[in-house]
């Protein structure tokens, strides 16, 4: 046995754990409070500018986060950063607000320009960082990636250091009270895509296995729910941030790669995206490794694949309209990705586009 897992943000869970824990936020005497214009209108930011208050602690407000961060989105945040001197960052919202808090924090203390960005050393200094996410779903708060839109491939792109793992994670589901139906399904698929690629990657271990295992559980319990509308909450962000810890360790598969063109030229939602695609995945991963397939379907409590694919249909109704010409075009800008190079069995040009077609059209 040989593996190394490596998680090192403090998470606080529950009720009111931003305004308990308010001596956490001391890791610096400024902060950069990175958000999108309304991933903090839940009572979160009130929350947050009640500790730094009472800590005498200043601040500034980055909050032109949008759906799915470009790279000009996180300089922009770099350079505000830079010219109020702050020395630490709290991001606030969901994977996109996260997303981008991480790449701010990275380039307020790097020179480095975009080619260098999505390179494969990017260095290990980022300011700290507090997050605190508002939907379940992306796990970004215990991971240490950044995912951006990246215009010059044309796709959303990932970097990657220890240094982008955050100090602290605050989950309280009340600021989750406000989402929508939608937002709260295609989060909670999004998280269990997570664990579920995970258990499918290359990198998958005892460890990464055990807390997928459990996030899966959680979160397929609670399809039924999601339907009706009536979700625990509680259950599922504990569950995302499970899913996070799990691709921590892991990394994604060719679901996420596969998924960012469909959000990138058809601005599908992510989650929704990842469950648009995961069914004819597993079913295709089944074929060479139908044993860790099995061990997945058998955590959910289910027979086959296609009950597991049948789930997604029924959560997410009327798929996307696509041509052939489009999903051979995605084919090739997932073929070479590290998210498909990482699935246990690496599909090629053409079992990639079997997937897209087989999950969107047929």
């Amino acid at each position: 046995m040989e593996f190394g897992f490596y998680m090192p943000t403090r998470v606080k869970i529950g009720k009111n754990c931003v305004l308990k824990n308010s001596d956490d936020f001391k890791i610096g005497t400024k902060a950069l409070i990175v958000t999108g214009k309304s991933s903090a209108v839940n009572g979160a930011l009130d929350d947050v500018l009640n500790v730094l208050n009472k800590n005498n602690t200043e601040f500034v407000i980055f909050d032109k986060v949008m759906s799915n961060p470009t790279v000009e989105c996180v300089y922009e945040g770099a350079e505000v950063a830079v010219e109020e001197e702050v020395d630490f960052v709290i991001a606030i919202g969901g994977g996109s607000p996260m997303d981008a808090a991480k790449a701010v924090a990275l380039l307020a203390v790097s020179d480095l320009d975009r080619i260098q960005l999505f390179g494969s050393d990017i260095g290990h200094r980022a300011l700290p960082m507090i997050h605190i996410p508002t939907t379940a779903g992306t796990g970004s708060e215990v991971t240490p990636y950044s995912i951006l839109t990246n215009h010059e491939k044309q796709t959303k792109k990932s970097i990657a250091s220890d240094c982008l793992f955050p100090q602290y994670a605050f989950l309280d589901a009340k600021y989750m009270q406000s989402i929508s139906h939608d937002v709260m399904v295609n989060t909670a698929i999004d998280a269990l895509s997570h664990s579920v690629e995970g258990m499918l990657s290359v990198k998958a271990n005892i460890m990464s296995d055990i807390v997928a295992a459990e996030a899966i559980r959680l979160i397929s319990s609670q399809f039924k729910n999601l339907k009706e509308g009536i979700a625990d909450k509680e259950i599922l962000l504990y569950a995302a941030m499970l899913g996070g810890v799990v691709i921590s360790q892991t990394k994604t598969t060719a679901v996420h790669a596969m998924g960012y063109p469909l959000t990138y030229f058809k601005n599908i939602d992510h989650g929704r995206a990842n469950g648009l695609l995961l069914g004819e995945f597993m079913k295709y991963t089944e074929k060479y490794e139908p044993l860790r397939v099995k061990k997945i379907l058998s955590v959910m409590g289910i027979e086959n694949t296609a009950e597991f694919k049948n789930i997604f249909i029924e959560l997410l109704g009327k798929r996307d309209n696509f041509s052939v010409d489009e999903l051979e075009m995605y084919s090739y800008i997932s073929e070479d990705t590290g998210g498909v190079k990482n699935s246990i069995h690496r599909p090629n040009v053409d079992e990639i586009l079997e997937i897209y077609t087989k999950s969107l059209i047929d």
